[in-house]
């Protein structure tokens, strides 16, 4: 009666439109009550759950990530990917791709990654003669880059939710190659639209103009080298990494580039104070209710009832990226990172699976839910951008999906594609 009173309050609250943190702690705090447990205890598993130093990652990150998309970052970085692929068949898609993998790299966030491409190369690829939907559809799902590739705080959020014990270094690496992998295979379905629908190609730029993006560009790339780098080498920790990222991002933007202006650094600022108490609510509230889970022994349950069903390890990983995907239609990816880590985790790793194989693979299935209905973050955006409806964006995205899908398949079933950068970094 408890787990049902949890679950059922949380539903109804999210159905009605409260916001997924505040549905979690209400529903948290209502099961507390229903137990006898004193409220007092509900709210300090709320405050623990905010208490975590890794978390101090992630207001450093989303702050260098909202410097870079304002102080024009994303331009220089379109402008190297269309010199570099802008040649191919349908070459603004291939720039797309291209563009999404670089400054993932950067923002580190899906939804920064679709507003400020998308901004840019949208409008520009549809008075060039693109499809609208087709400019919508391959900037929304190449968004997902941002997931994977260093650094991401959605990737700080899992470790803190797998109860620490996990490298954030690693995990970063662990990203790069999946990240990659994805962003080829959909740059191959950007190609084969494009040539099904015979749109047009760019003249090749060149190589002096090649080198000559890539140099005002290289300053940008660099602030992920310094994050990532720094914090593998032991020069000092993910969370100091951060923070010195955030204040390279000043300098590179505000001296160097002398592209941010006291309005852009100020939107900056507000927007990453709002996303940061968002992200800080939510994790304290996901806290609370994950320990009612644990409480009722949720995780335990659900194991046994997906070892009920097969005891073949495939059939097993395919159900649970099944669950994983229908979650990600309908919920927040940042509560559902909270919420899933400790239910699915121990049966990734009771299969054999490594935590970081895991968490990648978390992570896509996750990033696939922004890029569909009903509740897509990236497609929304994408849409609103692109001012093309929902509805029929979705029917022309299928290419797309099916790519993301083939490296989430390749990420479950062979665990060297994530696994092999950072065991070889670290031996």
């Amino acid at each position: 009666m408890g787990l049902a009173l949890l679950l059922g309050v949380f539903g109804i609250l999210t159905i009605i439109g409260v916001p997924v943190a505040f549905a979690l702690g209400m529903a948290a705090l209502g099961a507390f009550w229903y137990e006898g447990i004193p409220l007092m205890i509900g709210f300090q598993r709320i405050i623990s759950g905010m208490s975590s130093f890794s978390l101090l990652a992630i207001p450093f990150f989303i702050f260098a990530g909202e410097l870079m998309l304002h102080g024009g970052i994303a331009a220089r970085l379109i402008r190297l990917a269309s010199a570099s692929v802008g040649w191919m068949r349908g070459g603004l898609g291939q720039v797309n791709v291209f563009a999404s993998m670089l400054f993932g790299g950067i923002s580190g966030s899906a939804v920064a990654d679709t507003s400020a491409l998308g901004s840019l190369l949208i409008p520009v690829m549809k008075e060039k003669g693109y499809d609208d939907d087709y400019a919508v559809n391959v900037t929304v799902t190449s968004s997902i880059a941002g997931i994977l590739i260093p650094p991401s705080h959605n990737m700080i959020l899992y470790v803190v939710a797998a109860g620490g014990g996990i490298s954030v270094a690693s995990l970063f690496m662990a990203g790069v190659v999946p990240g990659m992998l994805m962003c080829l295979l959909l740059g191959y379905a950007a190609r084969w639209v494009s040539i099904r629908k015979n749109f047009p190609t760019e003249a090749f730029a060149g190589w002096k103009v090649i080198f000559i993006s890539f140099l005002a560009s290289f300053p940008g790339l660099v602030t992920a080298i310094i994050v990532v780098g720094g914090s593998l080498s032991g020069v000092f920790t993910v969370t100091e990494s951060g923070a010195i990222g955030a204040i390279y991002a000043i300098v590179i933007t505000g001296l160097v580039y002398r592209s941010l202006s006291l309005k852009d650094f100020w939107v900056a600022v507000v927007r990453s104070v709002r996303t940061t108490g968002m992200v800080m609510v939510l994790v304290g509230c996901a806290g609370a209710f994950g320990y009612m889970l644990a409480l009722y022994e949720v995780p335990k349950v659900l194991a046994h009832a997906l070892t009920s069903i097969s005891s073949n390890p495939v059939v097993i990983l395919l159900l649970m990226n099944l669950i994983l995907l229908i979650l990600g239609m309908i919920m927040d990816m940042a509560a559902l990172i909270l919420i899933c880590t400790p239910i699915f985790l121990p049966v990734a790793t009771g299969l054999g699976m490594d935590p970081i194989q895991f968490g990648v693979m978390l992570m896509m299935n996750l990033g696939l839910g922004l890029c569909t209905p009903p509740v897509g973050g990236c497609l929304f955006v994408g849409c609103a951008i692109g001012q093309v409806p929902i509805q029929r964006a979705v029917k022309t995205i299928w290419p797309f999906y099916i790519a993301i899908l083939i490296a989430l398949l390749l990420v479950t079933f062979i665990p060297s594609v994530s696994l092999a950068l950072p065991n070889w970094i670290t031996s």
